[in-house]
């Protein structure tokens, strides 16, 4: 039983590492309706908990999100199977055109094929997106501080504050509810805040290591705030540059999986092999032990009134924030007909075949943007 859950968890992951197109909404929706609708691994309650348990810690949220489900699905091996098989097919594709743009200066010319990925995403997102907000949203109190929370991701605010001043809101309210002020609060923080080709252990690697895990350990949102973090540790010093830098965050936004790969990327340019390997290891390691520390909690959470009050808002917060991204990928990709019409024909296969797999809907978006823009030519 034991082993053949692992084998379905490896069997999942696998197939969501090399199809999970568009960023963490985009993967997130596409685990929902793996192991919400299709697996009924867990319930829809429980995997809008772990979004916003996710959103908590620093680190690539659906890569916490896979590390999440393998845990509740397979114990401890399931959190490493899990996690292994959704990182390891975009570090081997992103691999693969660093290799490309090493040898060859340049990266190979992909536009033609992902004009039509991000309207299919939105489609994706926003399907996904209804039932966990009509989930998330049980009381008035959590709309309006949903609402807030939105308009703060649209003016820009620190997904951070969002996040934890929702739960700490909703929490002070909850504790007024129940006559607890004298009751002691204590919240834990999980974290404690020209290069020559050289060997595994060497200084360059050791170095590459340090920042990525510290970056690894930090950061909070999405993968432009991962940008500013790279630029400011490594173009400003020099180990990399800036067009580099460019063309990393541009390999790990088209290929499937985690945009944190774009380290995978970067790692190659500076050491090769060795140095990829490195700095993938340190950008992706904070994520398993956070997990790990954190998954026994949620449960906890939710059962206790207070920090399950403040899970609830952590929750609906969540949500504004993807929504918050999914206007953001909108006012790029939605900007004529072409990319409203792969839109609305991917929205309604979603709602008319609400079994269809998303890297269906994934690739036809990008075969029809293709077909779209050879017939404007």
């Amino acid at each position: 039983m034991k082993q053949t859950r692992l084998r379905e968890i490896a069997s999942l992951f696998l197939k969501l590492g090399f199809t999970a197109f568009g960023g963490p909404a985009a993967h997130i929706a596409m685990m929902r309706q793996e192991v919400v609708i299709k697996k009924q691994w867990l319930s829809e309650q429980h995997f809008l908990d772990l979004i916003g348990a996710t959103n908590l810690i620093p680190g690539p949220n659906s890569t916490e999100m896979a590390i999440h489900i393998g845990q509740e699905r397979g114990g401890w091996r399931g959190l490493l199977i899990a996690g292994f098989c959704f990182i390891m097919p975009a570090v081997l594709i992103t691999g693969c055109f660093a290799w490309l743009y090493k040898s060859y200066g340049q990266l190979p010319q992909v536009q033609p094929f992902i004009y039509g990925i991000k309207p299919a995403i939105i489609a994706v997102v926003l399907a996904a997106i209804y039932p966990l907000a009509k989930k998330s949203l049980q009381t008035i109190e959590l709309y309006i501080i949903g609402i807030i929370a939105l308009m703060l991701a649209f003016i820009g605010c620190s997904e951070v504050i969002i996040l934890f001043g929702a739960g700490f809101v909703a929490m002070g309210l909850a504790a007024i509810r129940l006559k607890r002020q004298n009751s002691s609060l204590i919240f834990v923080p999980l974290f404690v805040p020209a290069i020559e080709n050289q060997g595994v252990f060497s200084p360059v690697n050791i170095s590459l290591f340090w920042s990525f895990l510290k970056i690894g350990a930090i950061l909070y949102g999405s993968g432009y705030v991962l940008f500013a973090f790279l630029d400011a540790e490594l173009v400003s010093r020099g180990i990399i540059s800036h067009q580099q830098l460019v063309d990393a965050i541009a390999v790990g936004q088209f290929t499937p999986g985690p945009v944190f790969s774009s380290v995978t990327f970067i790692g190659y340019q500076v050491n090769g092999v060795s140095g990829a390997a490195i700095s993938t290891i340190g950008i992706f390691l904070p994520s398993f032990l956070f997990v790990a520390l954190l998954n026994p909690l949620v449960r906890k959470m939710r059962t206790s009134k207070l920090f399950g009050a403040f899970l609830n808002a952590a929750n609906v917060a969540s949500i504004a924030l993807i929504i918050a991204v999914c206007y953001q990928l909108g006012s790029d990709s939605l900007s004529n007909w072409r990319g409203i019409l792969i839109a609305l024909c991917s929205m309604f296969f979603l709602l008319k075949y609400k079994q269809i797999n998303s890297a269906f809907i994934v690739l036809g978006g990008a075969v029809m943007g293709y077909l779209l823009l050879l017939l404007s030519h």
